[in-house]
């Protein structure tokens, strides 16, 4: 499960609320249980309004009710929240400056390794535009003289299933 969008926000509404044990907050927040006991205690987050996981749609009442009732239940997130990680896979990334800087050398990789595939294909798997294709291609790319090719999986662009699928869609439409 991933930890709630403002989690200590949350465990302090959950501290704040609840019957709830530590460990259950800690286990749902994925916080440790020590700070939950130090917000409890009034010794950290005393500047942070609690934010009710009931309002925004994390927890329903019954499933806090069920978890106040057996301490050694774990608080289950609403099955909307719990594709929150799923959904977060497939928006883009956040890449890092070394993985940005080494998107041409995975473009020039794939151009070289897999010539079937379409540009938007690239762009697809690699998060980058078509003009930027064309100029790696042409050699006119700011970079050219710099660029090797580096394979995109072992930087991080994308995965190895994202370009055999690529690939088989590329050859159905050879067909």
């Amino acid at each position: 499960m991933t930890a709630p969008l403002m989690p200590r926000a949350t465990a302090v509404w959950l501290v704040e609320n609840t019957t709830l044990t530590f460990r259950q907050i800690a286990e749902f927040c994925e916080l440790h249980e020590l700070e939950i006991q130090a917000i409890a205690d009034g010794d950290v987050s005393g500047n942070i309004r609690g934010l009710s996981p009931i309002d925004n749609g994390q927890l329903s009442l019954e499933e806090i009710r069920r978890c106040e009732a057996d301490a050694s239940a774990n608080l289950q997130a609403n099955e909307m929240e719990r594709n929150v990680k799923a959904r977060n896979a497939k928006a883009k990334k956040v890449l890092s400056p070394s993985q940005r800087q080494d998107k041409p050398s995975g473009i020039l990789w794939i151009i070289k390794n897999y010539p079937d595939l379409k540009d938007s294909q690239i762009c697809k798997l690699i998060g980058t535009t078509k003009p930027t294709i064309e100029a790696i291609r042409n050699g006119t790319h700011k970079d050219s003289a710099t660029i090797r090719p580096k394979n995109p999986v072992t930087v991080g662009l994308c995965s190895e299933i994202d370009i055999e699928k690529a690939l088989i869609v590329a050859k159905k439409g050879k067909k």
